[in-house]
């Protein structure tokens, strides 16, 4: 899980980038099952979450490096984000319920 906050003039753009360039990154990696990209705008600032849920350690490794909880950038994130968080959030999921009616 990671968080970023955007100034909110610039939130509509990095929605966009990161549709376009984050989401085919993250998932042309085995391994990776789901991904959510989640935005809260608040006053001036918009925040990111994202959440990605992988098959293993190993295959987030393949995307994040030796050190997964270290967050990836791109460099296009300079034009956006107000801060670069240095770590990441990682829980392992211990129950889940797909299917809600």
């Amino acid at each position: 899980m990671w968080h970023g906050k955007v100034a909110i003039e610039k939130a509509d753009e990095y929605e966009r980038f990161l549709i376009a360039k984050a989401a085919p990154d993250y998932s042309s990696v085995d391994g990776l099952l789901r991904m959510y990209f989640l935005r809260r705008n608040e006053n001036t600032i918009a925040h990111f979450l994202l959440i990605t849920i992988w098959d293993s350690l190993e295959s987030i490794k393949k995307f994040a490096g030796a050190k997964p909880e270290l967050a990836k950038y791109y460099p296009e994130d300079d034009n956006f984000l107000l801060e670069k968080e240095k770590y990441v959030s990682m829980y392992q999921v211990f129950y889940e319920i797909n299917n809600l009616h």
